[in-house]
């Protein structure tokens, strides 16, 4: 492999564990350095997953005050998002290469919209049920729909994830972050099983984002503990942001 190479999807890989474990939205780095690096779409894809992967665990870990006991609520919500990896990652080895990024972009600046809203949905959300608690069927519902998108590709699945629990959990980014990585891991493994399984992984460029990711997911899990909680709140609307526009640009014009 060339050493431009090389330092490019290390580069990428350790950006995109410092972007994942702070606000989620690695894969706006690193898919397009898979590209650079010459591997054809869908097998970047399958290889980003792999290289990016561990940096979740690392990064809940990095944060171990905030990590949730391991209780049923904990346990069903880690079994919906390995089922729903498992099931995006199967449909995205049924679609043709060029139909299976088109969603994308639509998904991203929607999971961008809810976490920015997330406040309002709450207090919105709390009238409506009127000191009922909320329905853990929906939350279920929607992580699992979550979940099978981080499977089929996962771009942004770390924003649709926080918006989702930022719905829950509004006033506490920490904890937010250190569930979305747990789950994003779920997710992350149940996929890149089926795509080692059927051999879509390119091994040398994986090897080299992965152990750029490692560094930068342990170093942004540090980063969450420290920065101002709006700090990290804006940095992932404006990254979903960012990231729509360019997924627009790359996939619908």
């Amino acid at each position: 492999m060339d050493p431009s190479i090389v330092a490019l999807l290390f580069a990428a890989g350790l950006a995109g564990g410092i972007i994942n474990a702070v606000a989620g939205g690695a894969t706006l780095i690193t898919f397009p350095a898979m590209l650079a690096a010459g591997v054809p779409p869908v097998t970047a894809n399958a290889s980003n997953a792999v290289a990016i992967s561990p940096g979740h665990l690392i990064a809940a870990f990095a944060d171990r005050e905030k990590l949730p006991p391991f209780d049923r609520q904990l346990g069903a919500a880690l079994a919906v998002s390995i089922a729903g990896g498992i099931a995006g990652a199967l449909l995205l080895l049924a679609l043709p290469d060029r139909i299976f990024v088109l969603p994308v972009p639509a998904l991203i600046g929607l999971a961008t919209a809810l976490f920015a809203f997330a406040p309002a949905i709450q207090a919105w959300s709390e009238r409506r049920r009127a000191g009922a608690p909320p329905s853990a069927m929906a939350e279920r519902i929607t992580l699992g729909a979550a979940s099978v998108y981080g499977g089929f590709f996962g771009a942004g699945l770390g924003i649709v994830l926080s918006a989702i629990l930022s719905i829950a959990e509004p006033n506490d980014i920490r904890k937010v972050k250190v569930l979305k990585n747990l789950l994003a891991t779920g997710v992350s493994l149940a996929a890149i099983g089926i795509f080692v399984v059927q051999g879509m992984v390119r091994w040398p460029e994986t090897a080299v984002m992965l152990a750029g990711a490692l560094v930068g997911g342990y170093a942004g899990g540090h980063l969450v503990r420290v920065l101002p909680a709006r700090l990290v709140q804006w940095f992932v609307i404006v990254a979903g942001a960012v990231m729509t526009l360019v997924y627009a640009h790359r996939y619908w014009l």
